[in-house]
């Protein structure tokens, strides 16, 4: 919801991206093989073979495979979804909440859709979340299915935010982003926080992250971080933006001020409402 453009739009690629990695993670990573009813999903057969064909270990999160595997699973995966996925709610929405277009690659969400969503967002995804868990449980067996709406609840969540914590500390100084203290201390170890809680924004973008001793990162925890600090967020991501690094152009990518704004503003209203300062 906060990678869309100014459109409104998403490209297959970026859903075909999260679809793909949940899906792994859930297939792969926990044994959760049966994904409806009859024959297997798809999906399912186009991980396996990938997991198969490169004998990747059942461990390896999405996260950790190579570039070119995770290129080539979410290209095999787009093509289904073209055919099974884009379209499944559009007719029974009459076409009022999306829209898509094959031969651009593109879907746009209605403005009120998008609205709805932000502002029931929580909702939204713990709904999502138990009927999600309920289905899989009736389909799949112990003890894949043991403590099985944890596994459901994190499956997007990145293995490591170490690439992210590099581009950092190659454009900034070595400091806690919340209390100032230099991180380069050995007591004080340098910890990537999502600056919004990721409980609530369910996925990382470099732009939501900061550099933080680990002293904030545990005080933090779920918590939102004070109104001040968006000022510094957006002053850093600012900075962020005008860099010559390519790699940092492309995670900012449809990035704009409003959105962590939006982002900030929308979590209160979902109920983050606890307030941390260091």
């Amino acid at each position: 919801m906060y990678q869309i453009n100014d459109n409104f739009e998403l490209t297959y690629d970026q859903l075909a991206y999260s679809f793909t990695k949940v899906y792994w993670n859930l297939i792969v990573q926990h044994n959760l093989v049966k994904q409806n009813r009859g024959k297997n999903a798809r999906v399912v057969t186009i991980i396996k073979d990938i997991q198969s064909t490169y004998q990747i270990p059942a461990e390896f999160s999405f996260d950790k495979i190579d570039n070119q595997i995770q290129i080539k699973a979410v290209s095999e995966i787009k093509s289904t979804m073209k055919q099974n996925v884009f379209g499944a709610l559009y007719g029974d929405t009459r076409g009022k909440f999306y829209a898509f277009d094959h031969k651009s690659e593109y879907f746009k969400l209605n403005p009120a859709v998008h609205s709805f969503m932000l502002n029931y967002q929580r909702l939204i995804v713990n709904l999502t979340n138990y009927h999600m868990a309920a289905m899989i449980e009736q389909l799949n067996e112990v003890p894949s299915i043991n403590y099985l709406l944890g596994k459901v609840e994190t499956i997007a969540r990145r293995s490591s935010l170490r690439p992210f914590e590099k581009v950092l500390l190659d454009h900034f100084e070595q400091k806690c982003f919340y209390c100032g203290k230099t991180l380069s201390n050995g007591n004080r170890q340098t910890h990537v926080d999502h600056f919004i809680p990721w409980s609530f924004v369910q996925s990382d973008h470099v732009w939501n992250l900061v550099l933080s001793c680990n002293t904030c990162n545990s005080s933090k925890s779920d918590k939102l971080p004070k109104r001040d600090f968006l000022e510094d967020i957006i002053e850093r991501n600012n900075e962020l933006i005008v860099k010559e690094d390519e790699n940092v152009l492309n995670l900012m990518t449809n990035y704009k001020n409003k959105k962590i704004i939006l982002l900030y503003d929308y979590s209160i209203k979902n109920g983050f409402d606890q307030i941390w300062s260091p």
